[in-house]
C-alpha cells in the first residue's frame, strides 16, 4: 500500500489520528506532496515509515533545503510524479507527467481531496489530513488490484471517499 499525504502544516508533529498513523505504520511508501512546514515534522515522517516527499510553499528554508520541488517514485509497476502544485496549473503538472513518464501525478496545495484522472494520467490531491480548511480532513490509499492499482481518497478515519482506477 501507498499512502499520500499533503498539507500538514505541522510545527512539531506529522498531526497524525490513531487511524491515519495505523494506515502509515503500515504502508510501504508514503508520498508527501509539501507543506510539511518544519524540520520537525519533516523528522518525525521520516523516522516513522518510508517517505518520499517534496516541499511546498509554506515549508520552512530548512525543509525546502532538504527536499525537491518535484520527485518522481516507482511502486507496484507505476510512475507517480509529486509536486506542490503552488507553482504549475493543469497544463504545466500534465506536461511534467509526460516529462517523466507518470501515470500519476500527486499534487498538494489546495487542501481539497481529488482523485480521478485527466487526459490518460491520474490526478490526485490527497487533500489535508490536518489542515482541511473548512473541507474534510482527508489522505489517499493506494492499493494493488487484480487489474493494477487503485487510489481511493479516504477520511482521516478510513471512510472512503471516492476511487480512480490505474
Amino acid at each position: 500500500m501507498l499512502v499520500a499525504l499533503a498539507d500538514t502544516h505541522g510545527t512539531t508533529g506529522p498531526r497524525l489520528t490513531a487511524h491515519l498513523a495505523e494506515t502509515v505504520d503500515r504502508a510501504e511508501l508514503v508520498v508527501h506532496a509539501g507543506d510539511l512546514t518544519t524540520p520537525a515534522v519533516l523528522d518525525r515522517l521520516e523516522s516513522r515509515c518510508e517517505l518520499r516527499a517534496v516541499h511546498g510553499n509554506s515549508d520552512s528554508t530548512a525543509v525546502t533545503g532538504r527536499l525537491p520541488e518535484t520527485r518522481t517514485v516507482e511502486w507496484a509497476d507505476h510512475r507517480f510524479v509529486l509536486a506542490h502544485g503552488h507553482r504549475r496549473e493543469w497544463t504545466g503538472l500534465s506536461l511534467l507527467a509526460r516529462q517523466e513518464r507518470a501515470d500519476v501525478v500527486v499534487v498538494g496545495h489546495t487542501h481539497e481531496l481529488w482523485v480521478g484522472a485527466r487526459g490518460g494520467v491520474g490526478a490526485v490531491n490527497p487533500g489535508s489530513h490536518a489542515d482541511p480548511r473548512g473541507g474534510v480532513a482527508s489522505y489517499v490509499v493506494f492499493e494493488r488490484t487484480e487489474g493494477g492499482v487503485v487510489g481511493r481518497g479516504r477520511t482521516v478515519n478510513g471512510r472512503s471517499l471516492g476511487a480512480v482506477e490505474l
